[in-house]
């Protein structure tokens, strides 16, 4: 089992979008390379950010073979396959062609909102068929539901194949508390950019990073600042983002980090529906930040 190998900074990737709203395949190449060349430490491929639940299983599977493609095994690849309905994941997981892919991330049940036990035994029939080391999502803010730090922990114990959890409840306590009981080859990752240098600070190995689409070399920068306790140049990036924290999210993700990397010249500012983009007074801000960092 390969434990340990998604640590540092993970891109939370994008899916580009042509003008007719298809999937610009161009940008995505360019986009991987840039990431990569710039401190990518691992790709999370086909999640939130890379508007999973409007594509199609063709675009997945294409998007997919690309990313390996351009990859060639120079980084970890994590790819989401999760649900709220067990048995479908379980079935996905079988009847897909994992190779290439070093890891899978699998989200809490949404929407039919499971008590812990029901979280328990959906994450362990999933593992007990996993091909490969599995990471939990838990971001109540879009599931609905918190996976405790005590079912966390109990998963870690008793399935040697989940090997951490992105964490995104928010709760700087609820991630102390997982760091505290969990075993040593379990790690947390932060599933929250503003929280990263606080979470990284208290034992978590690294992020699945949504401004590292656009700024990876900054980003990593601070992770491996940190990692070698050098906490003041450390803080410094991190309150250079402080603002561009919050204008990322405030109209919805991706809406912020493709208005930004629109900005940068990398994709059209582009999202399917349900999404839509940021708003121009949003996206002002944003650019007026970016000029001034790249100062």
């Amino acid at each position: 089992m390969a434990y340990h190998i998604f640590k540092g900074l993970g891109i939370a990737l994008v899916t580009p979008f042509t003008p007719e709203g298809e999937v610009d395949y161009a940008a995505l190449k360019q986009l991987v390379e840039y990431q990569i060349d710039n401190g990518a430490d691992f790709f999370c491929i086909l999640a939130t950010t890379g508007e999973v639940p409007c594509l199609t299983r063709e675009e997945k599977d294409k998007i997919t073979k690309l990313v390996l493609e351009i990859n060639q095994g120079r980084l970890p690849v994590l790819k989401y396959c999760g649900g709220n309905d067990t048995r479908a994941v379980v079935e996905e997981i079988l009847n897909t062609d994992w190779t290439g892919i070093d890891g899978i991330l699998s989200i809490c049940p949404y929407y039919n909102k499971p008590s812990q036990e029901g979280l328990y035994q959906h994450f362990k029939t999933i593992a007990e068929i996993s091909p490969l080391p599995l990471v939990l999502y838990n971001v109540p803010g879009r599931t609905g539901v918190n996976m405790k730090p005590q079912t966390l922990i109990h998963l870690a114990n008793d399935c040697p194949n989940i090997v951490g959890v992105k964490e995104a409840s928010g709760s700087l306590e609820q991630v102390d508390e997982i760091i505290k009981g969990k075993p040593d080859r379990f790690d947390v990752i932060s599933g929250d950019d503003a929280l990263t240098f606080s979470m990284v600070a208290s034992g978590a190995v690294g992020v699945i990073s949504v401004i590292g689409n656009a700024l990876p070399k900054e980003f990593s920068r601070m992770i491996r600042l940190e990692f070698k306790g050098e906490y003041e140049p450390a803080r410094k990036i991190h309150h250079m983002f402080t603002e561009l924290y919050k204008l990322l999210f405030v109209d919805g993700n991706p809406a912020g980090v493709k208005a930004l990397l629109n900005d940068m010249g990398y994709i059209e500012n582009v999202l399917r529906l349900p999404l839509v983009p940021t708003r121009i007074e949003t996206k002002d801000k944003m650019a007026r930040i970016l000029k001034d960092l790249r100062i």
